[in-house]
């Protein structure tokens, strides 16, 4: 079960600057503050279930989160990872369907609960608060048609590359000797549920990309070492 935490006020979330209200002013931000529920989850745990019914709005205050979604093969498919600033479960919301996907956390985070009649009466009174979320659809969508396209445009290695790429630009830190640490933890099932090969492709290209000098790994901490090899593997133009 999820824990309870002490609401950290929306005005000085570290994340507000990437999410949805973040052009809000002082009092409109206080409502925002007054009507959520923070909790802490731990790493495995389920934010919501494909098939149920949305209640409001999840946003990330800190952590990451995988989307993904059962097929009828009972396989599950990685849709995207959500991080800080990212708010969950609002197409369904929007659409009045159930959750076409699962949210389940995949590092310890903080997440803000908002109640659907809040967030309804907000967008009425704020419309930076609807253009904030049609440009977070329209993003997500194009993130959608990118992937889509990368599937049945490129093999499996190309697509691994431009998906380390995309790692290194949402969650990388530059070291002091070049490399580039990768602030995200998979397994090598998520990887290749991402990628959309293999279990054991992931793991034989992993080790080629190793022995090329493309990529270090320290325990379970992933480097990158020569983003060049990458750009040209994954054939797009940075």
């Amino acid at each position: 079960m999820q824990k309870p935490l002490k609401v950290i006020d929306c005005e000085h979330c570290e994340s507000r600057g990437k999410g949805i209200f973040c052009d809000l002013e002082h009092l409109a931000l206080n409502g925002v503050s007054e009507h959520k529920i923070m909790n802490h989850y731990k790493k495995g745990q389920t934010i919501f279930f494909q098939g149920n019914p949305p209640f409001g709005l999840y946003c990330i205050n800190k952590g990451k989160i995988k989307v993904s979604k059962i097929g009828n093969d009972g396989k599950e498919s990685i849709l995207r990872i959500a991080g800080p600033g990212d708010v969950l479960g609002h197409r369904s919301l929007f659409s009045k369907e159930n959750y076409s996907a699962s949210a389940t956390v995949i590092e310890d985070s903080d997440i803000c609960f908002i109640d659907k009649n809040y967030i309804f009466q907000a967008l009425k009174e704020n419309p930076s608060i609807a253009l904030n979320l049609i440009h977070k659809l329209s993003r997500d969508m194009g993130a959608a048609e990118s992937k889509n396209a990368s599937l049945s445009q490129k093999n499996a290695r190309e697509r691994l590359a431009e998906l380390f790429l995309n790692f290194k630009k949402a969650y990388g830190v530059e070291e002091a000797d070049g490399r580039c640490r990768l602030e995200i933890k998979l397994n090598r099932d998520e990887i290749a549920s991402l990628v959309g090969t293999a279990n054991e492709t992931i793991i034989r290209l992993i080790s080629e990309f190793r022995e090329e000098g493309i990529l270090e790994q320290e325990g379970k901490v992933m480097y990158i070492v020569d983003e060049d090899k990458l750009l040209e593997f994954a054939n797009l133009d940075y």
